[in-house]
């Protein structure tokens, strides 16, 4: 059973407290939500206990005062950027947040497209949008922002961007991912709301890095780590500091901008700004939900270690630059942990090394090790009949249910007629039965076989597994893999030197 260190209900009480304290002070606030508003699944990770919805189930607990608006980089969707822990574009995941907002029941005000230049697929996105019903707003880059408070607050700044009305007391401001233009959206409807006599005010609800731990705690360590290729780094709030003498911990981006972002409050509501610091914006109060710290620690650290080997992929892939794998290599030396901490990262090796002996080459040897809850290691590797990561799955049923090994869970001639589907059927070159795959003939065989029935009914006990992989994984693996709850890490070694099947 996994130890929990995070207890979300006492969270969630106190958070809502806080943030409803905040409005008081205006009669609207404008409120940037950072990470992930839907399955932070990077909270979860470093947070035993963390509910990973938990900040929708905060927002819905205030639905009656909240709307949403969420804003989209037009840059992101002309590229499409993939949000990794669901292998889907930004414009996709805009998609899914309002089908789970409305399923919350909380109110979608509208859809912002950050920076517009006319890109085309901007404009097919926004086309999509508007004829689902959504309102679309756009707004424009600014020259000199943020840096030039006069021109930012001038004619060809803020007032230039339409404003967009709102009609409840708190406004969330989120985005699919980082550099989404939350923080500009927020001071655009400020300005907007001052000049038609609103008084308004702006919050921050950002998760990591936790102010008011360490700055070394391994949890704000782990963020950044998370963050390695925005360049973030953690800081001590000096600004914070020299109004209250407490220590309080931040990041450079947010504390480099402060006094920039603190004039241009200034200059929209005409009065001094109630904020003495970046960390006085906040209104985090995670720390409140951690009941055990060892835990926590022991979770983000070896969050640290998964991220190494996600940078080191994407290198790989060209996805990330020479600074960034030096960057996240230094986080790990300096956090004095090492990749083989990871426990199944050394099981695979070892068999993958045994196979190759074995069979007299050292070619790359695709296995998976998965570490189960009950500590146990169970490893899988590729056939000519599946992959690792089906075997690797399959294996790992088969223990949690205590069926014997030499026991076949699914009919050969089930595995041969799917393979030949896929040879002769669908043309493809890879015959070995993929995760996803080994999935389908399992529930299949589930309904007529009681032994099957037992494998598939422990599905749910492979969730916060860990497990590693000595060869890239192709994606729809590596999404299946995540579907099921289990925390993937891979060596940066491809199974084979062909560029179009890695």
């Amino acid at each position: 059973m996994r130890k929990l260190g995070f207890d979300s209900e006492k969270y969630l009480q106190e958070q809502s407290s806080y943030i409803l304290e905040r409005v008081q002070h205006f009669d609207k606030l404008y409120m940037e939500f950072g990470g992930k508003l839907i399955g932070d699944k990077h909270a979860k990770r470093v947070l035993p206990g963390f509910d990973e919805d938990a900040k929708m189930k905060l927002l819905a607990t205030l639905k009656e005062k909240a709307e949403i608006i969420i804003c989209v980089y037009a840059g992101d969707i002309e590229r499409n950027k993939v949000r990794e822990d669901y292998g889907i574009t930004y414009d996709q995941d805009v998609l899914r947040l309002i089908d789970e907002y409305r399923g919350y029941g909380i109110s979608v005000n509208s859809v912002l497209v950050t920076r517009y230049r006319e890109q085309p697929n901007a404009q097919m996105f926004m086309a999509k949008l508007e004829r689902s019903g959504i309102k679309v707003y756009t707004h424009r880059a600014i020259e000199g922002y943020p840096t030039n408070v006069e021109a930012v607050i001038g004619a060809e700044g803020f007032a230039k961007n339409p404003y967009i009305e709102t009609t409840k007391p708190i406004v969330v401001v989120t985005a699919p991912g980082p550099a989404s233009g939350k923080l500009a959206t927020c001071l655009n409807q400020m300005y907007h709301e001052h000049e038609r006599g609103n008084k308004t005010g702006y919050a921050k609800f950002e998760t990591f890095p936790v102010w008011n731990l360490p700055l070394k705690h391994p949890v704000n360590i782990a963020y950044e780590a998370a963050t390695v290729d925005l360049k973030d780094v953690n800081m001590i709030d000096n600004y914070h500091y020299e109004a209250y003498g407490k220590v309080a911990v931040n990041y450079n981006r947010d504390i480099e901008t402060f006094p920039v972002i603190k004039r241009i409050i200034e200059k929209i509501t005409d009065k001094e700004s109630i904020y003495k610091s970046p960390t006085d914006m906040g209104v985090n109060r995670l720390k409140s939900g951690i009941i055990d710290d060892q835990v926590i620690q022991e979770a983000a650290k070896q969050e640290i270690i998964r991220r190494i080997f996600a940078v080191e992929n994407d290198y790989k892939k060209g996805l990330a630059d020479k600074e960034t794998l030096r960057r996240i290599q230094v986080i790990l030396e300096e956090s004095d942990l090492k990749k083989e901490d990871r426990a199944p990262v050394l099981p695979a090796r070892d068999y993958a090394k045994t196979i190759q002996k074995k069979i007299g080459n050292t070619n790359p040897q695709a296995v998976i090790a998965i570490e189960l809850l009950n500590g146990e290691i169970i490893t899988g590797r590729t056939t000519p009949l599946m992959d690792a990561s089906a075997a690797a799955i399959l294996n790992g049923l088969k223990s949690l249910a205590n069926i014997a090994d030499e026991i076949d869970l699914l009919a050969p001639m089930i595995l041969k007629t799917i393979q030949g589907l896929k040879t002769d059927g669908l043309n493809s070159r890879v015959p070995t039965l993929s995760a996803n795959e080994l999935l389908i003939a399992l529930a299949i065989s589930a309904v007529t076989n009681p032994t099957a029935q037992l494998a598939y009914h422990q599905l749910s006990n492979l969730k916060a597994a860990q497990a590693h992989s000595t060869v890239i994984l192709n994606r729809e693996n590596e999404q299946t893999l995540k579907k099921l709850g289990i925390d993937i890490t891979s060596d940066p070694v491809y199974l084979t030197e062909n560029l179009y099947y890695n």
